[in-house]
């Protein structure tokens, strides 16, 4: 190991090199390093024509993070499970500017496991029916780009192939290095991938270099989470150094009546003891705060890692105050995978007559599909949490009664979704309990028909037929 500056680690990128940028959004992404490769490339144009292979991808959606790259020719190609918080790159991403991808989060951070084991790639089910099956879509988020997903058989059934496109480079963010370079990342958010992506980094001969806060002459044992033999170079930043860059938006910025009345009625569904639950991103993880506080019964999680404690939202998701365990992201996506969500709340951003979620891709914005495939296939009881329609909707609510003051001016209910996130029309959600809750009222999900089952005081079933352009059953 080599204890060398930022300029010095960015003098090392190369032409073409494939990178690996570490963290999970607002958390432990190594903002000297990426400031750095910007600042050389802005003087030297060099390096150019990089690869990003990222599952959550860093950010604050202020400049920070993978927006530091996001410069005409330094980046050529990406490929990321979450985009939601580098919207630099994202543009660059919807304007053709780069070949771009998006593959689910969760076979992201498995495939650095794959990459570590030496394997061609990743074999996985997940993404199959939806935009990432290559005959649908094969995850290119955009028209000059073509698929890296094959489909195969095996043993009668079908698979996803994800491949292998190697790695130069792992930038991570630790807290603490020995001097021999193993690495602590006590103080950080959660361990994320990190101890993934410098194994496979080292087994395809790529170099690791990792962003601390100070150099210690040892460490116990118990700390390090990244060993020694892993680590190439270190870079040591103090300045300014926080676990996140992020903030808890719900103690900045208070909700809307439509919200509260979403994250009420989802409260008002039976949560079993002892369930396994996890929490997406917006309204879900208010949910979670409010499931974290009430019920010591259960357990909860986010996908970066965690489990337990009381959710972080906004900038500052893939946190949690008062967790109880942190372990790394690629294991926890394994348990998801395997069935052992009880009960998942998640956002959404359309659903159409054919059964289909739109969760990745709306209007110009995409934020990626993130952990959402692999958490709505695994989970036994899924519930979608949003607005009726967004953008402009007023909504008051006065002795029980709700009122609609003003519509929103864009619809989520809608005749075919802009992107399949899930379908759940697919044999997967055959015996899974699926709801939607908004503002005004809940529906079920069964084989990819919708029900209104719930309407709230004030209400018309009427007034929600009205607006929606297909068939639904009416069940109240």
């Amino acid at each position: 190991m080599q204890i060398i500056s930022t300029q010095e680690a960015a003098s090392k990128i190369h032409n073409n090199a494939i990178v690996i940028p570490g963290g999970f959004g607002c958390c432990g992404f190594p903002d000297a390093l990426s400031d750095a490769i910007a600042d050389r490339y802005q003087s030297e144009q060099q390096p150019q024509n990089l690869t990003l292979l990222f599952a959550s991808g860093g950010g604050n959606k202020a400049g920070k993070g993978l927006d530091k790259l996001a410069l005409p020719g330094l980046v050529s190609r990406a490929i990321g499970g979450f985009w939601g918080f580098c919207p630099r790159l994202t543009k660059m991403a919807i304007d053709g500017e780069i070949d771009a991808h998006n593959w689910p989060m969760g076979v992201v951070s498995h495939l650095f496991r794959s990459m570590a084991e030496g394997a061609t790639g990743l074999l996985s089910r997940v993404g199959l029916g939806t935009f990432i099956d290559p005959s649908v879509g094969g995850g290119r988020l955009n028209a000059k780009s073509s698929s890296l997903i094959d489909e195969i058989e095996v043993m009668g059934k079908q698979y996803l192939h994800y491949p292998n496109i190697g790695v130069d480079f792992a930038l991570l963010r630790g807290t603490r290095s020995d001097q021999y370079g193993n690495i602590s990342m006590i103080g950080e958010a959660a361990l994320h991938d990190a101890f993934w992506q410098a194994m496979a980094a080292r087994n395809n001969g790529g170099r690791v270099i990792i962003q601390v806060t100070k150099v210690v002459d040892t460490l116990p044992k118990e700390e390090v989470d990244i060993p020694a033999h892993l680590v190439d170079f270190v870079v040591v930043d103090s300045s300014d150094y926080r676990p996140s860059y992020g903030f808890d938006i719900s103690s900045q910025i208070p909700l809307s009546k439509a919200k509260e009345l979403i994250i009420e009625e989802a409260l008002t569904l039976p949560i079993p003891t002892g369930s396994f639950i996890n929490f997406g991103i917006g309204i879900p993880a208010f949910v979670g705060k409010e499931v974290a506080k009430t019920r010591v019964d259960v357990h909860t999680s986010i996908e970066s890692g965690i489990i337990n404690g009381i959710p972080k939202e906004g900038l500052s998701f893939g946190e949690a105050e008062t967790s109880q365990c942190i372990v790394q992201q690629s294991d926890l996506f394994s348990f998801y995978n395997g069935g052992g969500i009880d009960i998942a709340y998640l956002g959404f951003a359309e659903f159409d007559g054919l059964g289909n979620i739109n969760a990745s891709y709306f209007g110009d914005k995409i934020t990626g599909v993130g952990g959402f495939i692999n958490i709505a296939l695994s989970a036994k009881k899924i519930v979608f949490c949003g607005t009726f329609n967004t953008d402009g909707l007023d909504v008051s609510e006065n002795d029980g009664v709700i009122t609609i003051n003003r519509e929103g001016r864009i619809n989520k209910f809608v005749e075919r979704v802009q992107q399949i996130t899930v379908n759940t029309k697919q044999p997967e959600f055959n015996n899974k309990e699926i709801y939607i809750i908004t503002e005004r009222a809940s529906f079920q999900v069964k084989n990819g028909q919708i029900s209104l089952i719930k309407i709230k005081n004030g209400i018309s079933a009427e007034s929600i037929l009205k607006q929606i352009p297909f068939k639904i059953n009416v069940t109240i």
